[in-house]
């Protein structure tokens, strides 16, 4: 539960959950059944059940899957005369007859495979006028949940009393959403859980972008700015029936989750109380307004302060950097109080050295791990000194008489930096967004909060008011972040810098293009022309002088012809002696007589690494395009031949001659600052500073003219000087 939303921590109280899965969770496009779906859907009851939770299917889906047998029964028997009359729509009584024997005989057959027994209980709403049947099916049920038995229920449509139950909206209930409602208050459930074809309740059609989630419904908030659209496109219900059940549910003290039954294990994380779909509960109105409205209102208000940004002068923009600056020397004090108290809760939570070092912050000279004000404040300065990076020509061009087109630099718009351990990335990236003119938000890891809102006040308290404070916005629950990768209509960039995990669940989370890196797989190649002494400088640098970082060393490749040499002896015995892990690749595993990596794409991000010797310089180039990142690889050589293959065919985003892969970062690549290191191919590779954070547009100036079909034109397209 250490994930689980402050809305959602109910769940860990839940024993008894209602599941109901509607016709178009159970079939496909075509009406065929969703095998896959529902073999997922009986593995997640299956583990549930496992796990001590007492589960209940309410399912539709029999009438959707009788009418397609029905249909092709009735296509096989008829003559080419037959299918040329105008063809009657199937009763629906039929359908369900004949659907509810094959929907059952799946369920039974997959859940007997994932050894759990299932039992069918088909009702009518008119079976429930009767007290006894309500006490009857009561105590059939427990006696079924005390033997680890899943009921799954059906409104048994077929021989409902309702002249048309698949269009009669009247009775005690009338569909299988108000069905399941009705089943969690008789059965006393703790959760009903309602499976969709989407992720949840949206303010409008989920197909448009301005569409948000609400994640948890208040009926005096959202009652009247829902719009429902179209019923489900199989079923009888649609969104409108979910909610009129889920309402009803609710309000008799069952609470309610909407989500999808289409992404993967939604049960299993609903009931881990995560924030994903959207909650009924009898309690929600007293709850503090949920920030679904917050975020998009952060975005939009940082695109609006940006704008204002963007229309300062480079000396306006050049003074709010060194106001910053001044601020952050002026309030060291204070900043050093918040930080010293994450210290200690860091220490105390029984954090990692490695961590707690990164998070600290020092007086004096500033070293490799630690932070200070006095060297943030001055790489600030530096960056306000440097020219400005927006409204710049980049190209100009004479596209006919009189007619000028110009390529220019412009910011990107509105940044999303999720950041781990390290407060000074906030003031780095900061200031890089304030010189390149775009607006930010910005999630910076729990251990560092209290740091990270000192340093964020300290830095919007700076800002004219005629830009605005909202310009740089914090967001400080790790709820907001699925919410803000929802709104690639108002954000332009999302940059994690942080671990591998956290990169990669930000990649398969969000619409908006992402620049970072995963992994950060550095090699150190050592060919056979090596000067040792070098050898030996670079690798212990590359690999101890901050073990934690994406640049440091993780794989060490050795020519072969080196393997009995004493410099690598000595390279080798000094790793160990610094208290590095030595694993070997297969060959180095059996010629050193050292343990055996488990992968060479593992990134160790600690005292310890894997060696292996190769063939030759190509076999080198080959295994860091196998096993590497993308990130850094270094040649050591004395071979400039060998060297320069090196440096053409290595396709990372650095690539070094005889340098620590430690050099790879923005600040020592003289950017100012960086925002983070991107191993991706589209826009900004390597350290990225404040060029990648700039995006180009197109400025032309004419006289009146037009295209005309081209009639009038006379096309020079001349490069032109830049003004």
């Amino acid at each position: 539960m250490a994930t689980a939303d402050r809305t959602r921590s109910f769940m860990k109280d839940v024993k008894r959950v209602i599941i109901k899965v509607g016709t178009a969770v159970v079939t496909r496009q075509d009406g065929r059944l969703a095998l896959g779906r529902l073999g997922a859907l009986c593995e997640q009851v299956k583990e549930l059940n496992t796990l001590g939770y007492e589960v209940i299917i309410v399912t539709s889906g029999a009438v959707g899957v009788g009418r397609q047998r029905l249909k092709y029964r009735k296509l096989v028997n008829s003559s080419f005369a037959d299918l040329q009359k105008p063809q009657m729509e199937l009763d629906g009584k039929a359908c369900a007859a004949v659907g509810q024997s094959g929907l059952m005989a799946l369920y039974d057959m997959l859940f007997t495979q994932l050894d759990v027994s299932s039992s069918q209980l088909l009702v009518t709403d008119s079976d429930f006028e009767n007290p006894n049947f309500r006490e009857r099916l009561c105590e059939t049920v427990e006696s079924l949940l005390d033997l680890k038995v899943v009921p799954v229920f059906n409104e048994n449509d077929a021989i409902s009393t309702r002249k048309a139950p698949y269009e009669d909206s009247s009775g005690i209930f009338w569909d299988n959403d108000s069905l399941a409602g009705l089943l969690a208050i008789e059965l006393k459930a703790d959760l009903l859980v309602l499976l969709s074809d989407v992720d949840g309740l949206y303010s409008g059609p989920p197909s448009e972008p301005q569409s948000k989630l609400i994640h948890t419904y208040i009926k005096e908030k959202h009652h009247n700015e829902i719009t429902f659209g179209d019923k489900s496109r199989v079923g009888r219900g649609g969104m409108t029936a979910k909610v009129k059940a889920a309402f009803v549910a609710s309000n008799s003290g069952t609470p309610v989750v909407i989500t999808s039954g289409f992404a993967s294990q939604s049960i299993v994380r609903v009931l881990q109380g995560e924030k994903i779909g959207t909650l009924f509960h009898k309690d929600a109105s007293s709850w503090e307004p949920s920030k679904d409205v917050s975020a998009r209102e952060m975005a939009v208000s940082a695109r609006e302060c940006s704008r204002c940004l963007q229309n300062l002068s480079s000396d306006e923009r050049k003074k709010i950097l060194l106001d910053v600056a001044d601020a952050l020397e002026a309030n060291e004090d204070l900043i050093r109080v918040e930080n010293e108290a994450d210290v200690v809760a860091a220490q105390d939570a029984g954090y990692e050295k490695s961590l707690v070092a990164r998070l600290t912050l020092k007086p004096g000279k500033v070293d490799n791990i630690f932070f200070n004000i006095s060297s943030l404040a001055k790489s600030i300065r530096t960056l306000a000194n440097m020219e400005d990076p927006i409204n710049q020509i980049l190209k100009r061009t004479e596209v006919a008489e009189d007619l000028v087109l110009e390529k220019t630099s412009c910011p990107l718009g509105v940044l999303l930096i999720v950041f781990e351990s390290r407060p000074d990335a906030l003031v780095q990236i900061a200031s890089l967004a304030i010189r390149s003119g775009n607006g930010l938000l910005l999630k910076g890891g729990k251990e560092a909060m209290r740091s990270n809102t000192i340093l964020h006040k300290v830095i919007t308290d700076a800002l004219p008011d005629h830009v605005g404070k909202k310009l740089i916005g914090l967001v400080t629950s790790r709820d907001e972040i699925a919410d803000l990768l929802k709104l690639d209509d108002v954000i332009d960039l999302v940059i994690p810098r942080g671990s591998n995990k956290l990169v990669s669940q930000i990649k398969a989370s969000t619409k908006i293009p992402v620049l970072g890196h995963a992994d950060g797989v550095c090699h150190v190649y050592v060919d056979k022309s090596a000067d040792m002494d070098i050898a030996k400088r670079i690798v212990m640098d590359a690999k101890i002088d901050y073990p934690a970082a994406c640049n440091a060393m993780e794989t060490l490749l050795v020519h072969k012809d080196l393997i009995k040499s004493p410099g690598l002896d000595d390279i080798l015995l000094s790793l160990k002696t610094e208290g590095v892990a030595i694993y070997g690749g297969p060959i180095a595993h059996e010629l050193l007589s050292i343990p055996k990596a488990d992968s060479f794409h593992h990134e160790y991000s600690s005292m310890a690494c894997t060696v292996e010797f190769v063939d030759d310089v190509q076999s080198a180039i080959d295994h860091i395009h196998l096993y590497g990142s993308g990130h850094t690889d270094c040649i050591i050589t004395r071979d400039s031949k060998v060297a320069e293959t090196f440096l053409r065919q290595v396709d990372s985003a650095a690539v070094f001659h005889n340098a620590s892969t430690r050099f790879s970062d923005g600040a020592r690549f003289g950017l100012g600052a960086e925002v983070g290191i991107s191993t991706g191919r589209i826009h900004a590779r390597g350290p990225v500073g404040v060029e990648g954070l700039l995006t180009t547009r197109w400025i032309m100036r004419g006289i009146g003219q037009v295209v005309n079909g081209d009639k009038d034109v006379a096309y020079t397209h001349k490069n032109l000087p830049l003004e």
